[in-house]
C-alpha cells in the first residue's frame, strides 16, 4: 500500500490509497457488481395449493411432481404451462399418500470470535462493523459493579473459539441451576476454529462472569452495548448446553389417478436444548427456505381425504446474486482467508472514508471512483490482487512467526517483482492507461 498509493495518485488523480487487504475486498464488491450487471432474469411459475382435513387447520403444499416428471424451481417457464397445470389441479380430489417423520439434532454454535460477532451483530442487531467494534471495546474496558470496576467481556480482538476450562464450569454450573439437567450434556463440548490461519493467542470472546447477566446489567449499559452484551452472553452460555431436537415431518400428497404430487414440509420442537437461550440468525437471502418448514401441520395419516381450499400459480423472475452486506463481506473474507477479523472494521471504514464504496440499504455499492481503481488494480497489478496472493501472504507471514521461513528471503522475492512494477507503471503515458482502462469498462 504504502509504495502502490503514490502510483495512483499519480495515475488517477482523486485515487487515495490501496493496500493488501482494502484492494482485494474492494474487487470482491466490485466484481460482485459485474456479476449483477450482466445477469438475465429468467422467467419461471411454481404452484401451491392449500388443503385441510375435516376443518382442521390449513397447511400448504408445492408441487413437485407433474405427470411423472419432477417440477423443480425452473421446470415451469411460461404462464400458458403453469395454467393448464392449475385447472388439472382444481379439478381432482386429493389424498395423503406418505408420511415420512424424522427427528435431527440442532449443535449449539462456538462462542464469538470477532468475525463470527461482527456477522451476527450485523444481522441481528443491524450494527456496523465499526459500531459492533466499539461497544465491545467499551464492554471490556468494563463499568463499576458495586464500586468495583469490572471488565465485562473477554478480549474482543480474537480468531479462538476455546473457551477456558474454569469459563466452562462456570457455564455448565450456572446451565444445570438455571434450566436443570437435561440441558446440560454429560460432557462439556471443545470447538476447533475452522478460519484459516487463525491466530489463537486469546480465547474466544465470553463474559467474564457468566452470572452478571443481560437483565443484571441492563441499567449499566447503553442501548448498543446492552444488546451486544446479551448475544456474546448467549451465544457462549448456549454453547455448552445440550443440542436442540427437532421433529420434521414431509407429507406427500396426490391425486386420485397419482399424476399430480405435493409435497408438505413441517417441523416443530421436540427438545428445545440450546434454543432455550439463544437463535442464530439466518442471511436475509436465505430466509425463504426456512419459513417453509417451520409449517405446522395437523395430526394426519397415510390416505386420508383431503379438502383442496384453493390452488395458485405464481410468477418469479431469477434474481442476481444479491451486494454484500458488512456481514456477508466479512464471511466471504474470513473464508477466502484474507486479512485479520480484527482488521475487518477498519479495512470497511476506509473503503467508505475514500469513497470508494457507498452504502445503500445496508449492502455495498461500489462508486465509479472505486470502479475505477479497481480496474486499474486487475490491469496493471493483477498478481497483487489475486485473492489466492493475499491468503498466501498471510499464510507465508503466519510462517514467519513460527520460525519456519526467513523475513528476509519473502520480503526480497516479493519487492525485487514489486518494485518494477511500480516503477514500471508510472513511467506509461496517461494516453495509454485511459485506453487500457476504457477497453476494461
Amino acid at each position: 500500500g504504502f509504495n502502490l498509493t503514490p502510483v495512483l495518485w499519480r495515475k488517477l488523480p482523486g485515487s487515495k490509497s490501496a493496500g493488501r487487504v482494502q484492494s482485494v475486498a474492494l474487487k470482491i464488491i466490485t466484481e460482485r457488481e459485474l456479476e449483477i450487471e450482466r445477469f438475465n432474469p429468467e422467467e419461471y411459475w411454481s404452484l401451491k395449493a392449500k388443503f385441510n382435513k375435516d376443518e382442521n387447520k390449513d397447511f400448504e403444499g408445492r408441487l413437485v411432481n407433474f405427470n411423472n416428471k419432477k417440477i423443480d424451481k425452473l421446470s415451469i417457464k411460461k404462464d400458458l404451462e403453469a395454467s393448464e397445470i392449475l385447472n388439472k389441479i382444481q379439478s381432482s380430489r386429493y389424498k395423503i399418500r406418505d408420511i415420512q417423520k424424522k427427528e435431527t439434532k440442532r449443535n449449539p454454535y462456538a462462542a464469538f470470535t470477532t468475525s463470527s460477532m461482527q456477522i451476527e451483530a450485523s444481522r441481528k442487531l443491524g450494527f456496523s462493523a465499526n459500531q459492533t467494534m466499539r461497544s465491545a471495546q467499551k464492554l471490556y474496558e468494563g463499568t463499576e459493579i458495586d464500586g468495583e470496576p469490572t471488565g465485562l467481556i473477554t478480549y474482543m480482538r480474537t480468531d479462538s473459539v476455546m473457551m477456558s476450562k474454569d469459563a466452562i464450569k462456570e457455564v455448565r454450573d450456572y446451565v444445570l441451576e438455571k434450566l436443570g439437567q437435561d440441558y446440560l450434556p454429560s460432557e462439556h463440548r471443545v470447538y476447533k476454529s475452522k478460519a484459516k490461519n487463525a491466530q489463537e493467542a486469546h480465547e474466544c470472546i465470553r463474559p467474564t462472569n457468566v452470572n452478571l447477566t443481560p437483565q443484571i446489567l441492563k441499567k449499566n449499559l447503553n442501548t448498543d452495548e446492552y444488546k451486544l452484551y446479551e448475544i456474546i452472553w448467549q451465544r457462549a452460555v448456549s454453547s455448552q448446553m445440550a443440542s436442540a431436537i427437532i421433529d420434521q415431518v414431509s407429507v406427500n400428497i396426490t391425486n386420485d389417478s397419482e399424476n399430480i404430487i405435493f409435497r408438505s414440509n413441517g417441523s416443530s420442537i421436540k427438545f428445545p436444548g440450546m434454543l432455550a437461550v439463544y437463535t442464530e440468525s439466518k442471511e436475509e437471502d436465505k430466509k425463504d427456505d426456512e419459513d417453509e418448514n417451520s409449517n405446522l401441520l395437523p395430526p394426519l395419516e397415510i390416505n386420508d381425504s383431503l379438502n383442496l381450499i384453493k390452488a395458485e400459480k405464481n410468477q418469479h423472475f431469477t434474481m442476481p446474486p444479491p451486494r454484500y452486506t458488512e456481514a456477508s463481506l466479512v464471511k466471504k473474507l474470513e473464508e477466502l482467508g484474507i486479512g485479520r477479523p480484527s482488521t475487518y472494521a477498519s479495512i470497511i471504514k476506509v473503503l467508505q472514508d475514500r469513497e470508494y464504496v457507498v452504502i445503500d440499504k445496508k449492502r455495498f455499492n461500489p462508486h465509479d471512483r472505486g470502479r475505477v481503481v479497481s480496474v486499474f488494480l486487475e490491469n496493471y497489478f493483477n498478481q497483487y490482487v489475486e485473492y489466492d496472493f493475499t491468503a498466501s501472504m498471510e499464510n507465508q507471514l503466519d510462517e514467519i512467526s513460527d520460525g519456519k521461513l526467513n523475513w528476509k528471503e519473502v520480503i526480497k522475492n516479493f519487492w525485487e517483482t514489486f518494485k518494477v512494477l511500480c516503477d514500471d507503471t508510472i513511467g506509461k503515458s496517461n494516453r495509454e492507461i485511459i485506453d487500457v482502462l476504457d477497453g476494461s469498462l
